[in-house]
């Protein structure tokens, strides 16, 4: 027989991984009763399948990449990678896909965990059905904070769901590399797994629909860097090609392009973009339509519905874990604001209850080797936002900390500055070690400082930070 159990708590947030953790700790901080819902592992995609399995199948592959440029040491690692190390390192990242310690963090801050499908069953009210038939009602007095984050899209082909293709799950988590594998698509995961799996045995072919290339959401020339490392290390990479067809043949994948060349694998996966995982959690008990995106205000609050939030890739402002949790940290605030009553919010640009930054300065890391790193605008996202900016370049081979961080460093930077204010609107930095610069340009266009300031910003001599010196001079003098 089903039991059935109801409870009342201050905020429910449905999903339990970086970005639900984070609004929960973030509410029960400010004294408010808070449960939390999760039908999988407890920490996410983010710390099973995602950022951590993926960063540690690549960490070997970019730290033996710097290795071999550098003379004296490049002898030292002219062998393979030890695949099997590598793919055991990631399962000690990924705790062997358990999340006893996650579990306990949530009991540390004091926080109810609730295992199970939670869905919507009207307004704050959340239905959770447990793996063991027990049915519980959760109440929200304030607020419910959906932050059940996007699963893989997969093409309509036919007859896919037979070819048991990889997406980013199967991608970061297989047990052994494919002899053969293709990746269809040009974004980060494809990139990342393409650089991953390539280097640990795999022959990988790279299909690129259209003629944008690589990585199309940064600066053009982050993915002209990518593709060419890429090629050099022996990926083929066929751009302006779609996947018409693909079969499981006797174990084998064989997929049709559209230009009618046969390709055959040991594996496909597909990296072609991500959905909201709405699809299952009540939506239409509030009046909204199931498997959508949830659009909210800076606040995260969702649009008409004054206790609903949508934290995370669930909204579509930024799919990132580090900006889901920022967002987290924004929505805990506002929550909390509210249920004390706090009669007007500080959800002005850059205020305690405003997600700013979603629109105007959001980092990303690509650790491909070279890395691609950016944040805020590009030089066509400013153009296009009505802004008079100008693009300043700078060869990052020409920095003395770069020639010293590897021979035959390639890399290049850009900052896009505005020119009725002189501030920085974005930068971008391509280029082996650039993934740690790129706080330091987060710093600049968040705090939106002038580059008279910038210049009293002395970079250490010889690291790759000499960079902002000569992009500021390269404006100067231009």
């Amino acid at each position: 027989m089903t039991q059935s159990e109801s409870l009342t708590y201050d905020v429910v947030v449905i999903g339990a991984g970086p970005v639900g953790e984070n609004v929960a700790d973030r509410t029960r901080a400010a004294g408010l009763s808070t449960a939390i819902v999760e039908s999988e592992l407890v920490g996410g995609e983010c710390s099973y399948w995602a950022c951590m399995p993926s960063k540690a199948l690549l960490r070997p592959v970019i730290a033996r990449a710097d290795a071999r440029r550098l003379p004296g040491l490049a002898e030292a690692v002219s062998g393979p990678l030890d695949a099997a190390g590598v793919l055991a390192r990631r399962d000690e990242y990924t705790s062997h896909w358990k999340d006893d310690g996650q579990v306990r963090w949530i009991e540390g801050i004091g926080a109810d965990l609730y295992r199970g499908q939670g869905r919507l069953a009207g307004p704050r009210t959340v239905e959770v059905a447990a793996p063991d038939g027990t049915r519980r009602v959760l109440t929200a007095r304030h607020a419910v904070a959906v932050c059940t984050g996007t699963g893989a899209a997969l093409p309509p082909l036919d007859g896919l769901a037979d070819v048991r293709p990889w997406t980013s799950r199967e991608a970061t988590a297989a047990e052994r590399a494919p002899g053969r594998l293709i990746v269809v698509g040009g974004g980060v995961v494809a990139v990342e797994m393409a650089t991953a799996w390539q280097a640990l045995g795999s022959q990988v072919t790279l299909l690129v629909r259209g003629d944008g290339g690589l990585l199309a959401r940064m600066e053009p020339f982050a993915g002209e860097l990518v593709a060419e490392a890429l090629t050099d290390a022996g990926v083929g990479l066929r751009t302006n090609t779609s996947v018409e067809s693909v079969t499981r043949e006797n174990g084998t994948v064989v997929a049709v392009t559209d230009g009618g060349d046969r390709l055959e694998a040991d594996e496909i996966l597909f990296a072609t973009g991500r959905t909201p995982r709405t699809g299952d959690i009540g939506l239409e008990t509030v009046g909204l339509e199931p498997g959508s995106w949830l659009s909210v205000d800076d606040s995260l609050r969702v649009e008409g519905h004054d206790w609903l939030y949508a934290v995370g890739d669930v909204n579509h402002r930024a799919l990132l874990t580090h900006q889901g949790k920022y967002q987290a940290r924004i929505a805990g605030a506002a929550i909390a604001a509210r249920a004390s009553g706090v009669p007007t919010l500080d959800s002005g640009p850059w205020g305690a209850h405003a997600a700013t930054a979603d629109h105007d300065a959001v980092p990303q890391v690509v650790f491909t080797d070279p890395e691609a790193a950016s944040v805020g605008l590009t030089l066509a996202e400013a153009e296009q936002a009505g802004h008079r900016v100008r693009a300043v370049d700078i060869d990052l081979a020409t920095v003395a900390g770069a020639s010293l961080y590897g021979e035959g460093y390639k890399g290049r930077a850009r900052m896009v500055v505005d020119l009725e204010d002189e501030i920085v609107r974005g930068v971008t930095f391509v280029g082996p070690g650039v993934g740690e610069l790129i706080h330091s340009a987060t710093v600049a266009v968040v705090g939106q400082v002038p580059l008279s300031r910038l210049w009293h910003a002395v970079p250490s001599y010889p690291t790759i930070s000499e960079v902002w010196l000569r992009l500021l001079e390269a404006y100067r003098d231009n």
